[in-house]
């Protein structure tokens, strides 16, 4: 069942979201090449609580950290590790935080050093892509019309969408209903409706789609083992506005590709 969210609500999510942005950009500082992904990590998990929020995937069905941090090949849920970045890596950071009652979630994918240009090129149109699913997230349209928006996009460019993975509701919980699926057909899917509060976050691979899951049961990779990119924000879908909830700009005030 969909919970849709009051005024009140959507504010306490923004509030969340808020902590969550500004844990993203003290993140970004220190991605470099050489840096262990599990000092990321611990700078994500001090600043979260430092600002009186707890980070929302930790123990959550177990897993053991509050970011999860995925590196080329692997799509999400990848575990921090005592992994150095190195020249030419990408890195998914995905992250949500829990704070007065409400969760917010949301992920960015850095390029590391010299990137290939190909593999560039897919973290811009990734990234682009979500910015086309949110347009279609508004009132009077349906679920299918941002996964349509997103799936059309990257595969005219040659790059394959996900299936098995996708976005979701939040808010008292980090998934709740509906799904939110990075293809689809236009004018398919559940209405969307105000007081609906989503994570969009295509998951796109310059190979092939498929996808398998390492044997800790969490890390998910490109079957192929050629790079996938992530990127995703929380939104909120009022009667004559959506309103993007969390923020990539402190990312980029310190990580500009």
């Amino acid at each position: 069942m969909i919970q849709y969210k009051t005024s009140e609500e959507v504010q306490l999510i923004k509030k969340s979201a808020d902590i969550l942005g500004k844990a993203h950009g003290e993140v970004a500082k220190h991605i470099k090449e050489g840096v262990k992904t599990s000092f990321l990590d611990k700078i994500a998990e001090e600043f979260i609580r430092d600002h009186h929020g707890v980070p929302s995937f930790k123990g959550y069905n177990g897993f053991p950290s509050s970011l999860c941090i995925s590196v080329n090949e692997v799509v999400v849920h990848g575990f921090p590790s005592d992994y150095e970045l190195k020249d030419g890596d990408i890195i998914s950071v995905d992250c949500g935080v829990f704070h007065q009652g409400f969760h917010s979630d949301s992920a960015y994918t850095y390029p590391i050093g010299e990137v290939s240009p190909s593999v560039i090129a897919l973290l811009k149109a990734t990234r682009d892509s979500l910015y086309l699913g949110i347009e279609q997230a508004v009132a009077g349209n349906r679920i299918g019309d941002i996964g349509h928006a997103i799936q059309k996009f990257v595969e005219a460019k040659g790059y394959t969408v996900v299936r098995e993975l996708v976005g979701h509701g939040l808010g008292k919980k980090l998934h709740e209903a509906p799904e939110v699926p990075n293809y689809g057909k236009k004018g398919s899917g559940v209405p969307l409706k105000a007081g609906m509060v989503i994570a969009i976050e295509p998951m796109i691979n310059l190979g092939t789609r498929n996808i398998v899951q390492e044997r800790d049961g969490w890390t998910i990779r490109t079957a192929d083992r050629k790079p996938s990119a992530h990127y995703e924000h929380t939104v909120a879908i009022f009667e004559n506005k959506t309103e993007v909830l969390t923020t990539h700009k402190y990312i980029e005030e310190s990580f500009k590709f």
